[in-house]
């Protein structure tokens, strides 16, 4: 095969943007590069040789003595910076297999075998160290035409061939994306990182500054265009009749792998076509319990080993990132599965902080497998369109709200009783400020960053307990002025003052954190059950959250209008009460959710468990509950006293 501008074009924008990367990560006097960069850096010179290695050498031959000394600088690389990124238990076979690779590169190995041994090495470099390879939604190839349009037409042509009207004198020529020969060894990962790299020296920029998804979708439109219609159709008559759902059936292996690695088992058609439809792999979503079966064997594993801080975060895992996201769902079919499959799974945990053997938590890792597979039974024989997707979603939003809601309303029957307008402002930044900072956490989870399950539980606790305290704060205060003489002497003491500054700030506190703690948790929940529900449920979901809503502002209504008539003595008195009463229950769950993500101990009672009143039956949860209680009876007494004297 000989060399052609297209080849020269693409060697010479890898060498550079390579040679740049192997410098900054080289150079003592450079940026400091952190260790995702090193794995990038890595995993891209393996995409590098796996692609132009067969085209340079051939038949034991050189046949381009300046691109095989690319590539056996770019192997030796790869290896040094294995050997930088920070220990773990595959590293030596990483090196091992690095190892290999310059070693088939020295002695001229056919370029099948050594594309075979890089791309290996790649993959495994990419599962060891967890490298961000693949988009976190379905990519918009419309979107990714308009770009094209935009950004690469003018030298890459309207169509992808390499002629667009600046291409003309462009040293090195513009891609042919149509050139079978060379895409076929080009994946869709390779093309996004050249798309936001850039290639110093050469017309192609980089295109760092659009968005990740945006430079997915443009990766995956190029990419595309290799394909004929004709490979496409065959493509999609395959994927139909099941083949390629293991080999293709996600994001990340459909990015990942080159057609020239999937030719052998006859599936880059099937690639083809999922490259252009990406939407495609919605249909064969992973399973949730399928994570948490995953994870209860890395469990079992990591234990049978020894390795107890392993054990116990792929536990906690197998409920946050699995089970916990169809809970919901299953709740609405068969609670009771739902709850044994809770309490089994912390038992899990608790046998793990205890060093149980590896025969029991074999034994209990079994009876959750057990009952997942009666979940998995029970939530496909429970269909989540029509009334089913309506109570899902009813009751998301009125049992996550409900707290909310109650709190709120008090608050401002509270405000509207007194009379003392100026505190609105403080109610109103508190709920408006927790809104916006919920929709920038759910961006940021969404789109920037991934928050883990156990992330988010800790989260929710952690407000949950600043909550209780700050509830427990106002409610002492409320229930200091219930008698009226106490009332008539605050009036007094502030009638040409602003109110205590203090306790409004108190207020807005509740009012945020009161919203902010149940927002992310609602749109995680809605988020899977609007996948769940499919294109005939979805409506049911959009009435459930109007019929949610609805109850929520009667509710609403009904606390503002009755409280008016109270007495004054009797509304501070009933509102503290509630208030104390949250402080409670938000301790509860409080707890619950940091023993949910594996920072508090869970030891089991046999105990009624009524999450809405924050009622867990483990030890830790009952006795923070009972430490609020101690301190709002302690409250009672010395608000007593002090109204005595």
């Amino acid at each position: 095969m000989t060399s052609t501008p297209l080849t020269r074009l693409l060697s010479s924008l890898q060498m550079l943007v390579l040679g740049s990367m192997i410098w900054l990560v080289g150079c003592p006097h450079a940026l400091a590069v952190t260790d995702e960069e090193k794995a990038q850096t890595a995993v891209h010179m393996l995409d590098y040789v796996s692609v132009d290695y067969p085209e340079f050498v051939q038949d034991g031959k050189i046949l381009n003595p300046e691109e095989y000394k690319e590539q056996l600088e770019f192997a030796t690389q790869s290896a040094n910076l294995i050997s930088e990124l920070p220990a773990v238990a595959q590293q030596a076979e990483l090196l091992e297999q690095a190892a290999t690779l310059r070693e088939q590169i020295l002695a001229k190995a056919e370029g099948d075998a050594v594309s075979a041994t890089a791309n290996r090495l790649r993959l495994a470099i990419i599962q060891a160290y967890k490298v961000t390879v693949a988009p976190k939604d379905i990519p918009d190839l419309n979107r990714g035409a308009q770009l094209f349009g935009e950004t690469c037409a003018a030298c890459h042509g309207a169509t992808g061939h390499g002629d667009g009207p600046l291409a003309k004198g462009l040293e090195p020529e513009p891609s042919n994306f149509h050139d079978q020969d060379r895409m076929r060894m080009r994946s869709i990962y390779g093309l996004y990182n050249t798309i936001t790299l850039g290639v110093n020296g050469t017309p192609m920029q980089s295109y760092a500054q659009l968005p990740e998804a945006d430079r997915w979708s443009l990766a995956f439109y190029v990419s595309s265009l290799r394909a004929t219609d004709a490979q496409k159709a065959a493509g999609e008559a395959a994927w139909q009749q099941g083949r390629g759902k293991a080999e293709l059936g996600n994001l990340k292996q459909l990015v990942m792998q080159a057609p020239a690695e999937l030719e052998q088992a006859g599936l880059s058609d099937v690639q083809a076509y999922l490259t252009a439809q990406p939407s495609a792999l919605q249909a064969v979503a992973v399973n949730p319990l399928d994570i948490s079966r995953d994870k209860l064997e890395a469990t079992l594993t990591a234990y049978r080993k020894g390795d107890e801080a392993s054990a116990r975060q792929h536990a906690i895992s197998a409920y946050l990132e699995g089970f916990e996201l169809v809970e919901n769902s299953l709740d609405n079919i068969d609670k009771p599965l739902r709850l044994d499959i809770e309490r089994h799974m912390m038992d899990l945990r608790s046998a793990i902080a205890r060093k149980a053997s590896a025969e029991d938590v074999e034994t209990l890792i079994n009876q959750i497998n057990d009952l997942l597979d009666e979940a998995d039974e029970r939530l496909a024989s429970g269909s989540l369109i029509g009334a089913t997707a309506f109570v899902s979603s009813l009751l998301i939003l009125l049992r996550e709200g409900l707290e909310a809601i109650l709190i709120l309303a008090a608050l401002s029957a509270f405000i509207s009783k007194t009379g003392r307008r100026d505190a609105l402002p403080y109610f109103h930044l508190g709920w408006i400020l927790a809104i916006v900072l919920g929709a920038i956490t759910w961006f940021v989870a969404s789109y920037l960053l991934t928050i883990s399950g156990a992330g988010r539980e800790m989260t929710e606790g952690i407000t949950a307990l600043v909550a209780a305290a700050m509830l427990l704060y106002v409610g002492y205060w409320l229930h200091s002025k219930s008698h009226a003489h106490a009332w008539q002497q605050f009036i007094s003491d502030h009638v040409n003052a602003a109110l205590n500054k203090r306790t409004w700030w108190a207020i807005a506190g509740v009012s945020f954190l009161a919203v902010y703690r149940e927002l992310f948790e609602v749109i995680l929940f809605y988020q899977a059950l609007w996948t769940q529900a499919g294109t005939e449920g979805q409506g049911a979901v959009v009435a459930g959250i109007v019929a949610a809503a609805v109850l929520l502002a009667l509710l609403s209504w009904a606390i503002l209008k009755f409280s008016v008539r109270l007495p004054l003595g009797k509304f501070f008195a009933a509102t503290a009460g509630l208030l104390a009463l949250m402080a409670v229950v938000f301790a509860g769950n409080g707890f619950a959710a940091l023993q949910e993500a594996g920072i508090v101990a869970a030891d089991r009672l046999h105990f009624i468990s009524l999450p809405l009143l924050g009622i867990h039956p483990t030890i830790q949860t009952l006795s923070a509950q009972g430490i609020v209680l101690a301190l709002i009876v302690a409250g009672m007494l010395i608000s007593r006293k002090q109204e005595k004297h």
